[in-house]
């Protein structure tokens, strides 16, 4: 038997906590800054904030029961289902998580419900398929992450322009480093027959394409700002530009797996920077 705590910090660990803190963070930051600071103390932000986070920790639930063989190649250590937690208990969680975050979003609106639903199917598509394509799982994984933001102006109804610059930001930068990940998982997907974009157009390629989708991302901030004024430039310099060019230098003279786990955080540090920004506007 288990003891309690290995089994809780191993339920912590499947579900990604440090990733969920990320997720509620992001969204109360959104709410408090690019809405209205009053949102702050706002209940319904709290259920807004708790039915994405269950949705989100059943999704990673999901993701890892079915790539627990692919898991065992690529990060062995980071293997839960059918170690500490039984296969059963995982989809248990999952149904309870998922079933916790469409009641809770119902509760708030049928349009909060309805994007939960269809999050909820689409997570688990993702891990069942759309992961093991090129480009499609990576697309489909942006815009949840994405939603996760513009889903606050879904609730609220601002209309506000700044959270769907940030949104486009949550979008691009999860593309990038999902597709990072895909290169340091390679030799794991590749054994279970993968067809990841590093699997069938090699790293070189795979590089360009975030090359492109770095330029098209930056084009994209700049003309939205520019029609809008949205933000001062220096925003964009301190809190986006420069670690995107630390991304990009250290992007290209990548060239094994742990450089792919350091690009991999630094995708999640620039993004923890831009939810931090919020609170400078």
């Amino acid at each position: 038997m288990q003891p309690t705590t290995s089994y809780f910090e191993s339920l912590l660990k499947l579900t990604r906590f440090g990733n969920l803190i990320i997720i509620g963070l992001a969204q109360f930051f959104t709410a408090a800054f690019l809405v209205d600071i009053g949102r702050v103390k706002d209940i319904y932000l709290f259920i807004l904030s708790a039915s994405t986070v269950c949705i989100a920790a059943a999704g990673y639930i999901i993701n890892d029961y079915y790539d627990v063989k692919i898991d065992y190649i690529n990060k062995p250590e980071r293997v839960v289902i059918g170690k500490s937690i039984p296969r059963r208990y995982a989809i248990l969680f999952h149904v309870v998580l998922s079933s916790t975050g469409i009641l809770l979003g119902l509760y708030l609106s049928w349009k909060i419900a309805a994007i939960n639903v269809v999050s909820v199917f689409m997570l688990w598509w993702y891990s069942n398929n759309l992961k093991r394509l090129p480009f499609v799982g990576n697309v489909a994984v942006a815009l949840l992450t994405a939603l996760s933001i513009f889903i606050v102006d879904v609730y609220y109804q601002t209309g506000s322009v700044l959270i769907i610059i940030y949104a486009s930001f949550a979008f691009f930068m999860t593309l990038m480093r999902e597709i990072i990940k895909d290169m340091e998982d390679l030799k794991g997907d590749n054994t279970f027959g993968c067809k990841t974009l590093p699997i069938i157009w090699g790293m070189r390629r795979t590089k360009i394409v975030i090359y492109s989708i770095l330029v098209l991302f930056s084009v994209i901030v700049l003309v939205l700002n520019k029609i809008y004024e949205a933000l001062p430039f220096h925003y964009y310099l301190t809190f986006l530009f420069v670690p995107l060019l630390i991304l990009l230098y250290r992007l290209f003279r990548a060239d094994t797996i742990r450089d792919f786990a350091w690009l991999s955080s630094f995708c999640k540090i620039i993004m923890l920077l831009g939810i931090l920004s919020m609170a400078l506007l």
